[in-house]
């Protein structure tokens, strides 16, 4: 009885028409090959039921073909309905399944989770992280890049750290929203901004601040945490200190829809009293009374992008240190 050899790699690059060593290089995560080979030995693979041995892969790479996502935040807001999260790692899994990684999703919201990020990414049990929802200057991606762990920031740290990030267009986005409200002939225009511990919160204010002052016009400022409830307090205070406010962008969806329903509550109709635009674009905001008019902003794609980019730094590429993505004003009823 004879049992059934193993395919090999030289048996994959034969049927892919290519060399071993770029079968190697595929199998390994490169990027470096096109995708027309990378599909063709992806279906040699297949076809052979060819099964790379992990652990000799792993001794022979130094690599261990996990990537660890960091998300400085409490779990009960990352699993809350702020969709930003969800849609961030929906962004990195579907990148990482198309390299054949693994996901490590850890949590940093307490200096616990934080010690804990520390020693589990320099005991090199996996091979880069990308951080993601960032506050303040957070100094362990510096630390970690010194050590020399790729790490790429999905969203930007405020100040400059020295670690790749990518980000999207948050001030010409709401530049545009602004904008289009005083094309609409709304000059009382207020902003619930956003947390300004956040290069997001910052970013967001200097861009109605930008605009309004184009315009010549006062602000009207109050300050939220991208929460529904920090939202709906922003609002009674805007109603109580600029009762005659026709306008206002909210710095997140979430934020605006509670904004709606305080200005509801208050007698106000939105638009006929108030205009509302908010920031993300996320799910709800096609569907509530009245449509949200909002700025767009790629986030499943930036979770792409700073994957992808993270693994070309993996595998010794060199990376751009920045990446901007562009932001689009979704035109709806409430503004």
């Amino acid at each position: 009885m004879t049992t059934a050899q193993r395919p090999t790699l030289e048996a994959v690059a034969r049927r892919a028409g290519v060399s071993r060593a770029t079968v190697s290089r595929v199998v390994n995560g490169s990027t470096t090959v096109a995708e027309p080979i990378r599909e063709a030995v992806r279906q040699a693979v297949a076809e052979l039921g060819y099964v790379p041995n992990l652990a000799a892969r792993s001794l022979v790479t130094q690599r261990t073909d996990s990537i660890a996502l960091v998300l400085p935040e409490e779990a009960t807001r990352v699993f809350s309905d702020d969709q930003v999260f969800p849609s961030i790692i929906r962004g990195v899994a579907q990148e990482l399944e198309a390299a054949d990684k693994q996901l490590v999703l850890m949590l940093a919201g307490s200096p616990a989770g934080h010690a804990r990020v520390e020693r589990f990414t320099t005991g090199r049990h996996v091979d880069g992280v990308v951080f993601a929802s960032l506050h303040g200057a957070d100094p362990l991606p510096a630390r970690l890049a010194r050590l020399g762990i790729p790490v790429v920031c999905s969203g930007r740290f405020l100040g400059d750290v020295g670690v790749p990030y990518v980000d999207v267009d948050h001030v010409g986005g709401v530049t545009r929203a602004v904008r289009h409200l005083l094309d609409s002939g709304r000059r009382r225009i207020a902003t619930i901004a956003g947390p300004q511990d956040m290069f997001a919160g910052v970013e967001r204010l200097a861009g109605y601040r930008a605009a309004i002052a184009e315009a010549g016009l006062p602000e009207r400022v109050a300050y939220g945490d991208f929460t529904r409830e920090s939202g709906a307090a922003a609002m009674r205070q805007l109603l109580a200190a600029h009762p005659d406010t026709d306008a206002v962008f909210a710095a997140s969806d979430l934020m605006a829809h509670a904004a709606m329903r305080t200005l509801r509550e208050a007698g106000r109709r939105v638009p006929a009293d108030v205009a509302m635009i908010g920031f993300d674009d996320i799910e709800t905001a096609a569907y509530t009374d009245p449509p949200l008019t909002t700025v767009r902003q790629p986030i499943v794609d930036l979770g792409r992008e700073a994957t992808r980019q993270l693994l070309r730094m993996a595998a010794g590429e060199d990376v751009e240190p920045a990446l901007v993505l562009p932001t689009e004003l979704v035109l709806r009823a409430s503004a």
